[in-house]
């Protein structure tokens, strides 16, 4: 069966995750983390592509993104893949691959799920129990929005300013949402859409991508084509 081509839609934000051929360390040191974040504003820039959110683990990367035009978000990976392992293989005295193919992605329905997948992305570090607190990992937009740091670069989705009047409100709001979790079913939810590829959403919203993609959007019921009409004898 051939592959479905990977879901992208201007306008729309999209969770997309990287990881490191055969799990290996695609981050060894601060310099490998510092030049991945520099290319990855430059190259966001130049393709229109907005960046929401971001964690930088050792051996995979998570990203909330929305490109702004068609081809935006495949031309930003492309071009940021290629420079970064340029620069990865010469520091490191390696060559080959880094990656573990092709990148992971789907489209998440802001109102239900942007959030989530914020926090989601935010507490990887505490997951895989680097730190005990998301604001204790340095390499993540965490500390970006609870007003810890300011990365300048980063592009706040609208739904950020629906947490409050004031900047500290916005922030405080957002760290208590991080704070209080997401159920494993959520957890589920963020990893399996981006792993596989299909959108995160409800009705309504898949109703919307569907006028704006040919792609299929939703996977197929399992088994073989039913004929309209029954075989003659």
């Amino acid at each position: 069966m051939a592959r479905l081509p990977r879901l992208a839609v201007p306008g729309w934000p999209h969770h997309v995750i990287l990881r490191g051929n055969n799990r290996a360390a695609i981050f060894v040191d601060r310099a490998d983390r510092e030049d991945f974040l520099a290319l990855l504003a430059r190259h966001a820039r130049d393709q229109q592509v907005q960046v929401h959110a971001y964690v930088l683990m050792d051996d995979h990367l998570h990203l909330l993104l929305t490109p702004q035009q068609d081809g935006g978000l495949s031309r930003l990976m492309q071009a940021l893949g290629r420079a970064y392992v340029r620069g990865f293989n010469t520091r490191h005295g390696r060559s080959g691959t880094l990656w573990e193919g092709r990148y992971r992605s789907t489209v998440i329905e802001p109102e239900r799920h942007l959030l989530a997948c914020m926090a989601y992305i935010d507490l990887n570090p505490v997951r895989a129990g680097l730190v005990h607190a998301p604001q204790e990992y340095a390499w993540s937009s965490h500390a970006h929005y609870v007003g810890l740091r300011d990365d300048k670069w980063l592009t706040p989705h609208p739904l950020i300013w629906s947490l409050g009047n004031t900047p500290f409100a916005r922030e405080a709001a957002y760290a208590e949402l991080v704070r209080a979790g997401l159920s494993a079913l959520q957890q589920q939810a963020l990893t399996e859409s981006a792993l596989q590829g299909w959108p995160l959403g409800g009705p309504a919203f898949l109703a919307r991508l569907r006028q704006q993609t040919e792609r299929r959007i939703e996977k197929g019921r399992p088994g073989r084509p039913r004929h309209p009409h029954p075989p003659a004898d």
